[in-house]
C-alpha cells in the first residue's frame, strides 16, 4: 500500500478540509466553539463531519461534481483532524488536571 501523506495529515483530503477550514476566520471559530462543546474527540469528530456536510458544501444535486465532492470527503481523515483540534482547545484544561467541559 503506498503512502498518501500529505504535510503531515494523513492525505491531501485531510490535508485539504483543515486548512481551509482554520484559515477562514468564520470556519476557524465555528470549528473551535464545536471542540469546546464536544465531549470528548470522537464526538467532535462526528459533530465536524456533519457541520461540513450539512452547513460548508452546497447541495450540488445529483451531477458528476456531487459524486467527486462526496468521494473526496469519504476520504477525510475526521478523527485525525478532530484529535488536534479538540486538544488544542482543551490544553488548558488537561494542564490544571481539569476534566473538559461538557
Amino acid at each position: 500500500m503506498r503512502d498518501r501523506s500529505y504535510n503531515g495529515w494523513t492525505n491531501y483530503e485531510t490535508w485539504c478540509v483543515a486548512l481551509w477550514i482554520d484559515n477562514e476566520p468564520g470556519t476557524y471559530e465555528e470549528r473551535r466553539d464545536l471542540a469546546r462543546r464536544a465531549r470528548d474527540e470522537y464526538s467532535y469528530s462526528k459533530d465536524l463531519k456533519a457541520w461540513v456536510e450539512e452547513e460548508l458544501i452546497p447541495d450540488l444535486g445529483a451531477t458528476m461534481a456531487a459524486d467527486l465532492l462526496g468521494a473526496a470527503l469519504s476520504e477525510v481523515n475526521w478523527q485525525e483532524i478532530a484529535e488536534n483540534w479538540y486538544s488544542e482547545e482543551h490544553e488548558d484544561d488537561e494542564a490544571e488536571g481539569e476534566p473538559a467541559e461538557v
